[in-house]
């Protein structure tokens, strides 16, 4: 582990569909810690979908609302967070990232992510005239980003929820009693 973080914290990051929340919250449950996502936070906060927040106030105007949402949830201790797919993209928010917790990249496929995503209409960034080219622009853009950030990078695909948590966990150097 590197000296510049705590630890304590597990952050997932990665495109939209890699699964961060499904794999977060199961890896919190093991550890019996709190799970947020920022995104459910954000939607919790305002009353409304994040496609309505995308809608009234642009991609900026919720980018500056995950920021803050982010800059207070990695400042608690102990708890699994899984943010949204963008949030990487401000500077200030990778820096928050790394340096307060331990950052997991979901690395998935573009086929896996397009299989996921697809039929989402819960997606405002994929609201294009052609998604899957925006999907395809959005990973070229952010993949790079996101191996930067990650303190671990596991692969998306395959398996279980149940056996994806254990593979991040087993990264984390957890051995939990009924581990198989």
């Amino acid at each position: 582990m590197d000296q510049h973080t705590s630890g304590d914290n597990i952050f997932f990051i990665g495109f939209m569909g890699a699964g961060k929340t499904t794999v977060g919250r199961a890896v919190a449950q093991s550890l019996g810690r709190p799970f947020f996502d920022t995104d459910q936070e954000i939607e919790a906060r305002c009353g409304v979908r994040v496609a309505t927040i995308f809608e009234l106030e642009g991609e900026e105007g919720f980018r500056q609302r995950e920021a803050r949402v982010l800059d207070e949830l990695t400042q608690r201790s102990g708890i699994v967070l899984a943010t949204g797919g963008g949030a990487v993209l401000r500077q200030e928010n990778r820096e928050m990232l790394r340096t307060r917790g331990r950052v997991i990249y979901l690395d998935a496929t573009l086929p896996e992510l397009w299989k996921r995503t697809r039929r989402n209409r819960a997606r405002p960034l994929l609201q294009a005239e052609n998604p899957r080219a925006r999907l395809e622009a959005l990973f070229c853009e952010r993949d790079p980003i996101y191996r930067e950030v990650a303190h671990i990078i596991m692969p998306a695909h395959g398996g279980s929820v149940a056996q994806a948590a254990a593979g991040v966990l087993a990264q984390l150097g957890f051995i939990l009693p009924d581990a198989q």
